[in-house]
């Protein structure tokens, strides 16, 4: 059975920096991609928000860099991804798709969240061109635009705020008659002249030549009041939630009421010893590349520390 000193479960900026971190450290480390290797970032397009890039960079560019960063500095980057790992006892024991296992004495989880989706065929179609589920990544691009925002909590809310700055016009297209966002959070958006909430609303569909340009609804579904009818738009973002990838930790760390992993406000430590979470998958709040790059860089701190101590 091959042995490392740590284990970097997952790629994207968190996972990428931690093995720059641990191999410049001389931590023998072996890090697994997962199914999307370079994470989220992959899907989208320019990336205006990361430091050292006055020009902005193609998502898919930076991850490739950072790979390409990690693995000059002696790092161990493969493809494949981890099926399921054993935090019962140290050293741990993870279980590859193929198979195969591997031993270590530390883990970094940096598995990351991915977005929620309402599951239509133009979600996919029009992904990286007009559909976007992060308004912060990509709000610029709409600068006095229209745009539509799905969803009626806080995410939504505080999505719909932050465009409002930008665009022309802010949709909010809820499915319920209310927004189920904090008092503050709805006034907020109430007292903005450009959002426009469309209460009992659903989606049905999207459509547009080059990119988003409308979308298609149905205002109290499945009732003798149903009506449908279509709006024009140059966005649209999801703000229904994110889901943490943490399914195949089998439970075997705190999470909290979302799925995402608790760790020490501190550092990156999680409820298991010798065991650290970095990026989205401990993050419901930012989820942002740079600050999952700055917690890779922790989490890495952190392993050297843990192995110093031993």
């Amino acid at each position: 059975m091959e042995k490392v000193q740590c284990l970097i479960i997952g790629s994207g900026p968190a996972g990428y920096t931690a093995a720059i971190y641990t191999a410049r450290a001389n931590v023998k480390n072996l890090l697994f991609e997962g199914l999307q290797p370079g994470g989220q970032l992959t899907t989208t397009t320019t990336i205006e928000n990361f430091p050292g890039f006055p020009a902005g960079i193609d998502g898919y560019d930076l991850m490739a860099k950072m790979r390409e960063q990690a693995v000059n500095v002696g790092a161990d980057v493969r493809s494949g991804f981890v099926q399921s790992v054993d935090l019962s006892k140290r050293p741990f024991v993870a279980t590859l798709d193929g198979g195969e296992t591997i031993e270590a004495d530390t883990v970094i989880v940096a598995t990351g969240a991915s977005a929620k989706y309402l599951g239509l065929d133009d979600e996919k179609k029009y992904a990286g061109q007009g559909v976007s589920a992060c308004a912060t990544c990509d709000g610029f691009f709409y600068r006095k635009k229209v745009v539509a925002v799905v969803g009626g909590g806080d995410t939504a809310c505080e999505e719909a705020h932050y465009l409002s700055n930008l665009a022309s016009k802010v949709y909010m297209i809820v499915r319920k008659d209310y927004l189920r966002a904090s008092a503050a959070m709805q006034q907020r958006v109430k007292e903005k002249e450009n959002i426009e909430i469309l209460f009992n609303t659903n989606t049905l569909g999207l459509f547009g030549e080059n990119g988003v340009e409308g979308a298609h609804l149905v205002k109290f579904k499945g009732t003798d009041k149903e009506e449908k009818f279509d709006i024009d738009i140059d966005g649209f973002f999801l703000a229904i939630g994110h889901q943490p990838n943490t399914a195949f930790l089998n439970g075997q760390l705190e999470l909290d009421e979302q799925g995402y992993i608790v760790t020490n406000k501190v550092t990156t430590t999680t409820s298991v010893e010798g065991v650290f979470a970095a990026g989205d998958v401990a993050d419901p709040r930012y989820r942002q590349a740079v600050a999952a790059a700055g917690t890779g860089c922790r989490a890495a701190l952190d392993v050297e520390k843990f192995l110093a101590s031993l």
